[in-house]
């Protein structure tokens, strides 16, 4: 069990644990869409971003690059950068490659890829590397409280 899946399991949500071995160094959701043989726009990175002290969680496709003016925008804020991996792992509780966007240390304000509203179910991270959590789009952006749009470009 981890915070993720104790925040699910508390929430009385419907949801499926998906393991798998992950020796990988960076790439974790490529790596993750490859072993657990699912399409990329179905497995979903968390990012964590922030602007001064406000800080969002974005949840977006592995095969997709977080675009901050397009976030910033949906999230309701100036700008937003990236969150040092160090500092997103005190922030979240979990470590990079394993940071799902359940059962942080504090809840952000969280933002969703709008392709999450094409796929019947999407792959997050489970709260460790080789562990994700199948999960229906609207159940985590009901629990979440998220906002959903675009806010990705395509991978050159």
């Amino acid at each position: 069990m981890t915070p993720a899946t104790k925040f699910l399991d508390k929430n009385k949500c419907k949801y499926s644990i998906l393991q798998y071995e992950c020796d990988a160094k960076s790439d974790f959701g490529v790596i993750a869409a490859e072993k657990l043989k699912k399409p990329q726009d179905q497995v979903y990175k968390t990012l964590i971003t922030h602007c001064d002290k406000n800080y969002v969680t974005a949840v977006i496709p592995v095969n997709t690059v977080l675009n901050l003016k397009k976030a910033a925008k949906l999230a309701g804020l100036k700008r937003l950068e990236m969150v040092k991996p160090s500092d997103a792992e005190k922030l979240t509780g979990y470590v990079c490659g394993g940071i799902s966007p359940f059962g942080q240390k504090r809840q952000n304000i969280t933002i969703v890829s709008d392709v999450s509203e094409i796929v019947e179910t999407m792959i997050v991270s489970g709260g460790r590397r080789g562990l994700s959590i199948e999960i229906e789009p609207s159940s985590l952006c009901s629990l979440l409280n998220a906002k959903v749009g675009d806010i990705t470009d395509q991978i050159n």
